[in-house]
């Protein structure tokens, strides 16, 4: 698409910037939407915003895919969910009221918490079983879609009939709906429409560049997609984090990043079912595992931070953000020392 390693940079970077930007308006128009429409900032962080957020995610690794770019696509939408963990730990720095898993306190995001470890290890699965697939397809691409499903129905039920909630405290935010909305409902669908369009087509450019830096610089596609591609796409999920936060919509923050985990494991079902050479899953390189062990690890001690519902830790963050910081930074170190050694 990209006819040299400039114009790459160039359109790579523009379409960072485009997704970042609108990225900052979602945050605005999905809180009005989730008052406007009764569902909530849980669900509509589930249901609706996770989704949009991960379109940029979506359009890049099915795009890797279809190029047969196993490892690029893979590294991409697995190394985005790690980083979009990583987020809350920000988000737990930027706000300084309290620990946002203390603040934050949901049924629905531990239950989302405990869905995404299921979902992350049913691909690991994938890998660790015999090269087998139907149809091109390996057989646990549509067990990660019907458990996804499943889980989406237990998210619901455990919203609207949750069996235990959290302990109310004065540093507790609860999601109350704002009255004083202005504008009609069209118009805010209308901008979120078109905000989800733009972050999609950001997010096709975005790897169609990424693609021509990989071939022109040498740089392996694990590392590309794990940390550039990766961080770039997973931009929405970070602004539309700490607006939410800004706006006082805590429990909105916090869904959005677990929801946008959970949809991307329709983005690795996808990934498996467009490419052309059978099972991705066995034609990418061993390393994309660490991403999948690494999110698994970070989301479990996220968990465990929210249950433990520290008021203060370090710097006045929880113990859980500290560790997955840490955790991100190793990963990181694994990941870049594995490009540069395939490289050599």
């Amino acid at each position: 698409m990209f006819p040299s390693l400039i114009i790459s940079i160039g359109a790579f970077i523009a379409a960072a910037v485009i997704i970042i930007t609108a990225g900052s308006q979602l945050a605005r128009v999905a809180d009005e939407l989730a008052d406007r429409t009764g569902l909530g900032e849980a669900l509509f962080g589930i249901f609706l915003l996770a989704g949009v957020t991960s379109l940029p995610d979506f359009a890049a690794t099915l795009s890797a895919a279809l190029d047969a770019r196993p490892d690029l696509a893979m590294s991409n939408v697995m190394g985005s969910m790690a980083a979009n963990l990583v987020f809350l730990g920000i988000a737990d720095i930027i706000y300084r009221k309290a620990n946002l898993e203390h603040a934050a306190a949901s049924s629905t995001n531990l239950m989302l918490a405990a869905l995404l470890i299921v979902l992350l290890a049913l691909p690991l699965l994938a890998i660790a079983s015999p090269p087998v697939s139907l149809w091109g397809v390996h057989p646990i691409t549509p067990v990660i879609v019907a458990a996804y499903l499943f889980g989406l129905q237990l998210v619901r039920s455990t919203d609207n009939k949750p069996m235990w909630i959290p302990r109310l405290t004065r540093h507790t935010v609860p999601d109350k709906p704002d009255t004083n909305l202005q504008g009609s409902l069209a118009r805010a669908w209308l901008s979120f429409i078109a905000l989800a369009a733009v972050t999609g087509l950001a997010g096709w450019v975005l790897m169609e560049s990424a693609k021509v830096i990989s071939d022109e610089t040498g740089l392996s596609e694990t590392l590309i997609g794990g940390l550039f591609t990766a961080l770039a796409t997973s931009s929405p999920e970070l602004v539309t984090t700490i607006a939410a936060i800004r706006r006082g919509a805590l429990t909105l923050a916090v869904s959005n990043i677990f929801g946008t985990n959970c949809f991307n494991m329709l983005v690795v079902a996808s990934a498996d079912a467009g490419y052309p050479g059978g099972s991705i899953y066995h034609d990418m390189a061993p390393i994309q595992m660490t991403w999948g062990l690494i999110s698994i690890l970070m989301t479990a001690i996220l968990l465990m931070g929210m249950v433990r519902r520290q008021l203060y830790g370090i710097g006045r963050i929880g113990f859980e953000s500290a560790l997955i910081l840490m955790v991100y930074a190793l990963a990181l170190g694994i990941v870049v020392a594995s490009g540069y050694l395939a490289e050599a």
